[in-house]
């Protein structure tokens, strides 16, 4: 059966991931809304930006009239809410941002969704879903062992994570309270095409392209669980329509790594893809800089209740997804060079100075 999506944040990174998803591999429609802030790019999308299916509006969450508006006109059966600031470096910066979009933005949707719902009839009323995208990062931080788990207490360290946790507070407020049916899911760190340069993996291998220095926080040993974005989409279209309502679901890539072997594994791919002599090997570029204040050391998820209610893994291993990553940056240049050309050319953020 063809769905309708409502997709916010839907030209960013993931989001765009999602709306090619729907319009390459289902028969669904999709509305993307986004704000079009310094991440937002409407190229994200130009692959699917001429099929019938696929519609864009401009559009700010914490504007619930116009949310209202857009919902009443494109009437979707499932509103998917990617739109976030979500960078946690910028909310050590400037906070308010995230504040502002993340929590206000978020409380503002759940209006405009809850109003929308309750104006449906039935079967459509039982089958609309709302579903909220956020990130492990509100559980804290790991020590040496185990995995978040969907019971895992929220114990949020940043300005983003604690925005990101207060949004997943109103979305399961909002079910519990006034029905609304909704699904959360909290993912680990993502990676993949289009990805925004200011995050470890695009920004080392941008770096290490053009001979730049490759920071590395710290002493390189804080370890993330990697996610390719592609595998996520595929998720979040699993949880959409076949989670259950009011329930959390998990999603990580089963792909630890320490910052450091990351930017090494980078730097080996770019030495065998892109080889510049001028440049020589690019492990020579990596450079160890103060560390981000209050960096959590480790976050790893445990996705069994995706495998074992939605039959979902990830396809990608982080080896392949990672080749594949950065064979896509050398074959776009013309995407990422007008982003280093102008929004951001890859300075430090967060320093908190």
């Amino acid at each position: 059966m063809a769905l309708r999506y409502l997709v916010t944040g839907g030209a960013g990174f993931i989001g765009s991931a999602v709306a090619r998803h729907l319009i390459g591999a289902t028969p669904h429609s999709v509305l993307v809304a986004d704000k079009l802030t310094y991440a937002g790019n409407l190229r994200n999308l130009a692959s699917i930006a001429g099929d019938p299916r696929y519609e864009f509006a401009k559009a700010d969450i914490c504007d619930g009239a116009r949310m209202r508006a857009l919902m009443n006109d494109f009437r979707p059966d499932i509103v998917m809410h990617l739109a976030a600031e979500s960078h946690v470096d910028r909310s050590i910066d400037g906070p308010a941002d995230f504040i502002q979009t993340n929590i206000v933005g978020t409380f503002s949707l759940l209006q405009a969704a809850l109003g929308y719902w309750r104006g449906l009839a039935p079967p459509q009323s039982g089958a609309f879903r709302f579903h909220h995208v956020s990130t492990d990062e509100v559980f804290g931080a790991l020590g040496a062992e185990g995995r978040f788990t969907e019971a895992t207490p929220y114990a949020p360290t940043s300005p983003y994570s604690a925005s990101k946790a207060a949004s997943d507070h109103l979305v399961q407020a909002w079910g519990h309270t006034y029905g609304l049916p909704i699904v959360l899911s909290n993912c680990s760190n993502n990676y993949g095409p289009y990805h925004f340069p200011e995050k470890l993996i695009p920004l080392a291998a941008l770096n290490a392209l053009e001979g730049k220095p490759i920071p590395v926080y710290g002493a390189g040993l804080n370890v993330r669980d990697w996610l390719h974005v592609e595998d996520h989409a595929r998720a979040l279209q699993l949880i959409a329509e076949r989670g259950r309502p009011g329930q959390s679901y998990n999603v990580g890539g089963n792909a630890e790594r320490a910052n450091i072997d990351v930017a090494r594994q980078i730097c080996a791919l770019i030495d065998e893809l892109a080889p510049d002599a001028r440049r020589g090997p690019c492990g020579g570029l990596i450079r160890f800089v103060a560390d981000r204040p209050g960096h959590d050391l480790r976050y790893a998820i445990d996705a069994g209740k995706m495998r074992a209610e939605l039959g979902w893994e990830p396809r990608e291993t982080f080896d392949s997804g990672l080749r594949k990553t950065v064979q896509w940056y050398l074959d776009n240049r013309d995407w990422w060079q007008s982003i280093r050309a102008g929004v951001y050319g890859g300075e430090r953020l967060g320093a908190a100075v």
